[in-house]
C-alpha cells in the first residue's frame, strides 16, 4: 500500500515505515503530523486518484528531526569582465517517518 502525498509544493510517494526528508515543518521533534492532502492511494491492485485530493485520506507519521541538506555553491562570473559572485545555501528540511495511511 502506497500513497502520494504533497506538501512544501512537492509530491512524495510514501508507505508505511518509510522515512521521508520533506520541507521544514513547524513541529517539535517527536510530535506526529498528519497530511491531508492525499493526492492517491494504492490498495494491492486498487488505486484511487483525488480531484484534486481523495476525499478523507491522510497520512501521518512521525518527527523524526530537523536538519539542513548538503550546501549547494551558486558562482556566476563574465569572461573578461572581472564579474565573479559566489553564493551559498543550505535547504532545512524536516525528517519524518511514514507511521499510518488512511484511506
Amino acid at each position: 500500500m502506497y500513497a502520494i502525498i504533497e506538501t512544501g509544493g512537492k509530491q512524495y510517494k510514501v508507505q508505511e515505515g518509510d522515512v521521508v526528508f520533506i520541507e521544514k515543518l513547524v513541529a517539535d521533534e517527536g510530535s506526529v503530523v498528519t497530511f491531508d492532502k492525499v493526492l492517491a492511494v494504492s490498495k494491492e491492485n486498487d488505486v484511487t486518484f483525488g480531484s484534486p485530493v481523495v476525499a478523507a485520506a491522510s497520512v501521518s507519521g512521525k518527527v523524526l528531526g530537523h536538519g539542513k541538506e548538503k550546501k549547494v555553491i551558486i558562482f556566476k562570473y563574465k569572461p573578461k569582465k572581472g564579474y565573479r559572485k559566489k553564493q551559498g545555501h543550505r535547504q532545512p528540511y524536516t525528517k519524518v517517518q511514514i507511521e499510518k495511511i488512511n484511506a
